[in-house]
């Protein structure tokens, strides 16, 4: 289990995905607190199965992700994963697409 794991934060999911989705990260919380954004981030990708991928919808309060999502998911995942910033969303939350590759 993760170091950046959560339990005073709604979970993002509770199932693992066998498709591509996109994991809501910018409630009020998320906004708040950036650990928030952190441990959903990491209980989504948990939550991916191999071979797809999850869009980390982010709360723009705390600006692009790749600055601090990236070392933070390298650290937890290594090269299980691979990521992208996408874009920023019209309502001013960014997008960064995860790929989880076989465990």
């Amino acid at each position: 289990m993760s170091d950046h794991t959560r339990s005073d934060v709604e979970p993002v999911t509770d199932r693992v995905h066998h498709n591509s989705w996109s994991a809501n990260l910018e409630k009020p919380v998320h906004g708040d607190r950036r650990d928030a954004i952190v441990a959903g981030a990491i209980e989504a990708v948990e939550h991916t199965a191999p071979g797809y991928h999850v869009n980390l919808v982010t709360h723009g309060a705390h600006g692009r992700p790749e600055e601090y999502l990236g070392p933070i998911l390298g650290e937890e995942f290594g090269e299980l994963v691979e990521w992208s910033y996408v874009e920023q969303c019209g309502c001013g939350g960014h997008v960064l697409r995860v790929h989880v590759y076989e465990r």
